[in-house]
């Protein structure tokens, strides 16, 4: 068995039988699904109704507000609008009434666009700032087409309400949303890979801080080139953090049939559903919502799961290489957080790059290219997938991304092969960099 070998299956046994590892493996499915029904429980209840006060001295408004009452509406409007003013403020210092909204008479309409107030302790929500404007404006614009001798009915006759059906240029009928959608089952694919490098990337930085701390660095590197001990620590950390992956994976879908048969529901392709209801169910379906299951089922299934796969393996093996020289550079995580944030960055930006670019523009210049930069292309380029990227650039793109790595590996070996060895000295970005140069320049003499 060769050398890597074996450093990759003692750091996967490692980490395996750690206890905290054991633990979080069969303990977190169980957190997820008690935080997801606590969150579902908060979402259910009802809110707390807030009573706004109506002073409106035009008599032209308060009726508008109390039509919006509803049993289970968020605010409920009181006419008020025979109580002093003053009266009225009082109340709402003590907190009898959550807010108050006074309209002032005026000479004409024009002068009392500008004149209305919400007089409240607390800042109001710009929803209901933008609800309160919008029946207070609709009033308006009613009074001033009557006043016009505008017939209003038909000008609300003569509103139209226009809807664009979308169709591809082969005749076929598309749907809205459904860039949304493809770029959500991007962003989940990505948004998967960036956790699991800020994870199981800092389980190798904190890996190698251990045992450069407990010394146990110096015996292992006596038999073990640098390079060899680093690679074994990331194939053999990313095994462990696969397997917990797969057990988290296997105890989520039996917690769903176990659910299922609790509540007497069938899920899945096995469930046993009578012809009858089938064809019921196909009935009651609308012509849209099959669509869009068709949609979806018309989506590059196959090149997505293979994508995710290789940029997976290629995003985490390429950023766990720079978690690893950090970690052989510093002498514990303190020192470490110096170095994290230019880490971190790319993933963040790949991030918002993809959620604000590649939604609008799949094909765009922006998406392409940060699609195919190293650093960015693991989270981007999962976005682009759903919308179908020609085979050239996922090849350049994957091509960049390994070429890259085995580029990384070698410079973070150089700081690894240095860096597990020093101790006391916090490392700067200048000391690295010597390091480097040093390594480079002994390279190029032999």
């Amino acid at each position: 068995m060769s050398i890597i070998s074996l450093i990759i299956k003692r750091e996967f046994i490692a980490k395996v039988r750690n206890k905290s590892f054991v633990v979080m493996t069969f303990l977190s499915p169980l957190l997820f699904v008690a935080i997801a029904g606590f969150i579902g429980y908060l979402s259910s209840m009802k809110a707390e109704t807030k009573r706004i006060a109506i002073h409106d001295e035009t008599g032209l408004f308060a009726q508008d507000f109390l039509k919006q009452n509803k049993d289970e509406a968020e605010f409920k409007y009181l006419n008020l609008s025979e109580i002093d003013t003053k009266a009225l403020k009082d109340s709402i210092t003590n907190e009898s009434f959550d807010g108050l909204i006074v309209i002032p008479k005026t000479g004409n309409l024009s002068d009392l666009e500008s004149k209305i107030e919400f007089i409240s302790n607390n800042s109001p929500s710009i929803s209901f700032i933008e609800k309160t404007q919008d029946v207070i404006a609709s009033k308006i614009t009613k009074i001033n087409l009557e006043t016009a001798k505008l017939d209003t009915l038909a000008i609300q006759k003569a509103q139209s309400d226009v809807n664009i059906h979308l169709v591809k240029a082969s005749g076929e009928e598309s749907l809205k949303g459904l860039n949304e959608i493809k770029i959500g089952i991007g962003g989940a694919f990505g948004y998967l890979i960036m956790m699991f490098i800020i994870i199981y990337g800092n389980m190798v930085m904190r890996s190698v801080i251990e045992e450069k701390t407990n010394r146990i660095i110096e015996i292992i590197i006596s038999s073990v080139k640098p390079f060899q001990l680093m690679i074994g620590k990331i194939v053999g950390t990313s095994l462990a953090g696969l397997l917990q992956f797969m057990i988290w994976a296997i105890i989520g879908l039996g917690l769903m049939f176990a659910a299922s048969a609790f509540f007497g529901v069938n899920v899945g392709p096995t469930a046993r559903i009578s012809p009858e209801l089938m064809q019921s169910a196909q009935h009651e379906m609308s012509g849209t919502a099959q669509m869009y299951i068709r949609e979806l089922w018309n989506l590059p299934i196959a090149s997505i799961l293979i994508g995710f796969v290789i940029y997976f393996i290629g995003g985490y093996f390429l950023y766990s290489s720079f978690y690893a020289a950090i970690g052989a550079a510093v002498d514990n995580q303190t020192d470490s957080q110096q170095f994290l944030l230019p880490i971190i960055m790319p993933l963040i930006l790949s991030v918002y790059v993809g959620f604000f670019t590649v939604v609008n523009d799949p094909h765009g210049t922006i998406a392409v290219v940060f699609s195919m930069i190293p650093l960015t292309s693991p989270i981007v380029m999962l976005m682009r997938l759903p919308f179908g990227v020609p085979w050239w650039q996922i090849a350049i793109s994957v091509s960049l991304l390994f070429a890259t790595f085995f580029l990384v590996v070698w410079f973070a070996a150089k700081i690894y092969r240095i860096g597990i060895l020093m101790y006391g000295k916090k490392p700067t970005w200048k000391e690295l960099y010597k390091w480097l140069k040093f390594s480079c320049l002994k390279v190029l003499r032999y």
